[in-house]
């Protein structure tokens, strides 16, 4: 099985490719307006993947787009490591597409809101080569326990954004602290961002990741930004 996606480029012959993951239950429509409203000044393929249609347990096992089972919300509970692991070889196949369409390793970023950014971080974390870097929006870390020993050299360091508002009630603020924390302790350059919002994106934020995503495209990497 591969992902269906949706694209689009800002210029022909992008030179970076940034692959957006959306949340559970919904679709890669979902941030397509948020990427087309960026301007990012320099050539860029978006790649939006929509989730496998998975029976989800914290919604009573319906039937949804989700990159893996949700057993409980709840800190420490038992996580779907399989279901994890095969949307992370799903996503490597469109970083190795990608990257066969002539975009370096390099040059590819992976982000992602919610349980798409948990995979975001999960699998850039651990990918055989160098990327970019990552956005990981109102999320989690997934299988956190692990990360350290799994995690590939080759990937220590890059540079992460990380976000997450304030009046989240679906996941809280703290679970942001902790990856935040955890990423920062193993030598990751973090720019963190808190914003006065419940579990979705506004136009800071937009603009925040655009700026990001510019110094790292232009080669002047903007440091971590710190917020208390």
């Amino acid at each position: 099985m591969s992902l269906s996606t949706i694209e689009f480029q800002t210029q022909e012959n992008p030179r970076f490719s940034v692959i957006w993951l959306h949340g559970l239950g919904a679709d890669g429509n979902d941030f397509v307006p948020v990427a087309q409203s960026m301007g990012l000044p320099c050539g860029v393929r978006f790649v939006f993947p929509h989730a496998p249609v998975l029976p989800v347990t914290i919604n009573g096992g319906y039937r949804m787009r989700a990159w893996y089972d949700i057993y409980s919300l709840s800190p420490g509970a038992r996580e779907d490591r399989a279901g994890i692991e095969s949307s992370c070889r799903l996503l490597e196949e469109l970083m190795e597409k990608e990257h066969a369409r002539g975009i370096p390793f390099g040059r590819i970023f992976l982000a992602g809101f919610s349980q798409g950014g948990a995979l975001a971080l999960h699998a850039g974390l651990r990918f055989r080569e160098r990327i970019a870097g990552i956005v990981a929006l109102s999320t989690y870390l997934p299988l956190a326990s692990s990360l350290e020993s799994e995690a590939n050299p080759v990937n220590a360091g890059i540079p992460v954004f990380l976000a997450h508002g304030d009046e989240d009630e679906v996941i809280p603020v703290s679970a942001g602290f902790a990856v935040r924390d955890v990423l920062s302790a193993l030598g990751h350059r973090v720019a963190w961002h808190r914003y006065p919002m419940a579990h979705s994106v506004n136009g800071q934020e937009t603009a925040d990741i655009s700026s990001w995503l510019e110094g790292i495209m232009s080669g002047d990497a903007e440091s971590p930004k710190v917020e208390a």
